[in-house]
């Protein structure tokens, strides 16, 4: 009998070192906004917080965000200072760090009312040339094809009436998604051009039905260059973890579905990668 006791022992005490092991874990530090919906904020409430929580579920390793207010310095004043470990939302191949395999693929889009029936496929619709407020974030894509197609003069003034935030440290200007929305919906607009993922969530949560179209990925600008309208996205690194690189492209190989489906209940155009991924950086 004691020596049933003694192996029993044993394995219960060998079974709480290895949970205790498993528990003391150094924590996940993810980067993450503030307050940059859809994205993240404080309360966890984006889609990129819920992915984060995904990734330190399947590594075992809690979460704890390192929260940012200014998306122009986050990389080098937290990442690569060893204060956070990963951003869950990067353009694959940015160069700034190691990025992961895409986890998705997806556009920029114009956003306009169902009712409208508005005939929108393209930078060259005449509905662009002919509609009275165009909403868009400058410094996008969005601006450089506003240009190209004779519209960014007339909307100057228009889209100074968009801006959410201005800092007094460098100016920092901010454009709030959700305003951009309701600016088509409230009838003010007739056209919103947004990133796909970051307008998402506020055209389902619209009282007015929207429609949104992916625009294509075929535009040039005035001097025939090429403007990238469709993205892969990946999560970033710091330069020299490949260890962490790794875990984290296992976590997106294995989780895929998953991944998937809460990019799906938030709503976001999702578009077949490309091989190899495309490695453009988008500006937003």
């Amino acid at each position: 009998m004691s020596f049933k006791v003694t192996i029993l022992t044993a394995l219960f005490l060998a079974l709480g070192f290895a949970a205790s092991g498993a528990f003391a874990q150094e924590p996940l530090k993810v980067c993450a906004a503030e307050d940059e919906m859809p994205y993240s904020n404080k309360k966890g409430e984006g889609f990129e917080n819920k992915l984060a929580q995904l990734v330190g579920e399947e590594l075992g390793r809690k979460v704890e965000y390192v929260t940012w207010t200014d998306p122009r310095f986050y990389l080098r004043d937290y990442l690569d200072k060893g204060l956070c470990d990963v951003s869950i939302g990067m353009d694959t191949g940015d160069p700034r760090v190691l990025t992961t395999r895409p986890y998705y693929r997806s556009g920029y889009v114009f956003i306009t009312r169902q009712n409208d029936n508005l005939d929108l496929r393209n930078w060259d619709s005449e509905v662009l040339r002919k509609a009275e407020r165009i909403a868009y974030v400058p410094g996008s894509p969005a601006e450089v094809m506003m240009r190209a197609i004779g519209r960014y003069n007339d909307m100057f003034n228009y889209e100074q009436e968009l801006v959410g935030y201005k800092s007094r440290r460098n100016q920092y200007v901010k454009y709030d998604n959700a305003k951009l929305v309701s600016e088509v919906a409230s009838g003010r607009a007739e056209v919103a051009v947004l990133w796909g993922p970051a307008g998402a969530r506020y055209v389902k949560e619209s009282s007015t039905p929207l429609k949104v179209t992916v625009i294509p990925d075929n535009n040039t600008r005035a001097d025939g260059e090429k403007v990238g309208f469709h993205y892969s996205t990946s999560m970033g690194v710091r330069k020299g973890d490949e260890a962490l690189l790794a875990q984290l492209n296992q976590v997106i190989e294995k989780r895929q579905h998953d991944i998937r489906q809460i990019l799906e209940a938030e709503g976001i155009p999702l578009l077949p990668e490309q091989e190899p991924a495309l490695a453009m950086q988008k500006q937003d």
